[in-house]
């Protein structure tokens, strides 16, 4: 057996585990100030726009509403249309900035479905590229992420203010 060390993903673990127990990471995050360290790059009046920290892809973001709310229809107007506004100016924006080939964009409604947060709905947005799949997530379940998440907020934050 092959083993490949990834010591930064005892954050993720640890973090997973406290939020079973804890406030929402969706609602702890744009409580704070620091945008920066939260890897926030937008708030609007009901949404914001926050990078995953463990990301797909590199540029990884994901638009979430500021109200705690498990479900798509628990959203009212204002809160939804919002969301899906700023879903497609983010996609305008990360098109520019990284000039990418294509989008997933989706959410992942309950546990089972996926969703890391089940119980704050978000919509994720991850850039791709024509071969971003490679010969590493095929032959050795190996995710490569070709760029630091800093400085993937560094490049988006000034682009996110025309948002």
């Amino acid at each position: 057996m092959d083993y490949m060390f990834a010591p930064w993903r005892i954050r993720y673990i640890k973090q997973a585990s406290e939020n079973e127990t804890s406030d929402c990471i969706l609602c702890h995050y744009p409580a704070r100030t620091d945008d920066e360290q939260s890897l926030i790059l937008h708030r609007g009046e009901h949404n914001f726009v926050i990078m995953n920290r463990y990301p797909y892809n590199a540029g990884h973001i994901m638009v979430s509403p500021l109200r705690h709310c498990a479900a798509l229809d628990g959203l009212n107007d204002a809160e939804r249309n919002e969301h899906y506004r700023i879903v497609a100016r983010c996609v305008a924006i990360m098109r520019d900035a990284f000039r990418c080939d294509g989008f997933n964009v989706g959410m992942n409604l309950g546990r089972v479905a996926g969703a890391g947060v089940d119980q704050h709905i978000h919509t994720h947005i991850v850039p791709r590229w024509n071969g971003d799949t490679n010969f590493m997530p095929v032959l050795g379940d190996i995710k490569v992420i070709n760029e630091a998440i800093a400085d993937t907020y560094k490049m988006l934050k000034p682009k996110f203010a025309l948002l």
